[in-house]
């Protein structure tokens, strides 16, 4: 039978936009499934339909159309401060069983936005200069739902414009439009992805052989040292032998020239290595960054759940089979 595995989840570094994490005890399968999930079977809301009344801006219907797709569309319940999962919200437009659309399928936006009627109120630095039609103009209709205006307050910060910017307009320029926003997953259309990134790196496994070490000169470790370009070795100032890094976990690349480089130190080419770099089988160091329809550690917690879902209608399959 085989090992039975009791995977655990290490925590690095948590925002609301980003979260990184250790998951260990578990193999490559598992940790490419979770990365897979995060990125294209998480749940989200993105805008699915756009209805257009009135249109005079530089750009036509099909392109604003594309543009408000791709606006991050958050779920946040009334009792949370988190952009969290909407699929107990919201059922997949498909499987609803309303005529068009309806609250529990859908939420509708409304934008109006006339430069003629906005000018007269804007900053007298600002009257001669385009009028920019973005993500804050959007109205919905749900006070759960809005779009997702930054991705984080680093960014709200140093940004210039009050959203996502959709569209500029000058005089004379009117934009009306009510947009829908559905359910969905990134296998259909990514911009239903939560994710900007999603990446998993292989934690460095780094072995000192002592007794080889031993037999270099305090040049050649030195030269040893410098020859990695990710810095993940050091020399100890105490004993002055060669140590792995503080932070060799998060800077190794696995490159070549450490093994090339020892090579041509060894008095013979069968002796053992004076280090080792390779990478664990069982230990990954998670990188996730939200684009705002999520926190990013709601993404993780949404995808474990699907995983949930998947292997129990799996076990469910399987035994259905077994009655047959």
């Amino acid at each position: 039978m085989p090992h039975q595995r009791f995977p655990r989840v290490q925590m690095l570094h948590i925002a609301p936009h980003e979260i990184k994490f250790i998951l260990s005890d578990t193999d490559t399968s598992v940790a490419n499934t979770l990365r897979r999930i995060m990125i294209a079977e998480t749940p989200t809301l993105a805008i699915d339909l756009v209805e257009f009344s009135e249109n005079t801006t530089v750009l036509n219907d099909e392109y604003i159309a594309h543009r408000l797709g791709l606006i991050p569309i958050r779920y946040q319940p009334a009792d949370s401060i988190k952009g969290g999962d909407c699929n107990g919200a919201f059922l997949p437009h498909r499987e609803c069983v309303c005529y068009e659309r309806c609250p529990r399928c859908s939420v509708e936006f409304e934008l109006d936005v006339s430069f003629d009627e906005v000018n007269p109120h804007r900053a007298e630095e600002e009257l001669m200069a385009p009028l920019t039609v973005s993500s804050q103009d959007l109205k919905s209709n749900n006070e759960n739902v809005r779009p997702a205006h930054f991705s984080s307050e680093e960014e709200q910060e140093e940004a210039q414009d009050a959203g996502v910017a959709i569209v500029k307009m000058g005089p004379g320029q009117r934009l009306k439009l009510k947009a829908v926003a559905r359910m969905g997953i990134a296998k259909e259309h990514s911009k239903w992805s939560p994710v900007a990134v999603a990446t998993y790196r292989f934690w460095p496994v780094i072995t000192i052989n002592e007794e080889q070490v031993a037999t270099l000169t305090m040049e050649q470790k030195q030269e040893l040292v410098d020859v990695c370009p990710d810095r993940i070795l050091e020399i100890d100032d105490v004993t002055g032998s060669i140590k792995a890094s503080e932070n060799a976990w998060d800077t190794a690349t696995y490159t070549d020239d450490l093994e090339f480089f020892q090579n041509s130190l060894k008095k013979r080419k069968e002796d053992e290595d004076f280090v080792k770099c390779k990478q664990s089988t069982d230990r990954f160091i998670f990188s996730v960054e939200s684009t705002g329809a999520m926190d990013a550690d709601e993404i993780v917690m949404s995808a474990l759940r699907v995983l949930k879902d998947r292997l129990n209608h799996l076990a469910q399959e399987v035994e259905s089979l077994k009655d047959m």
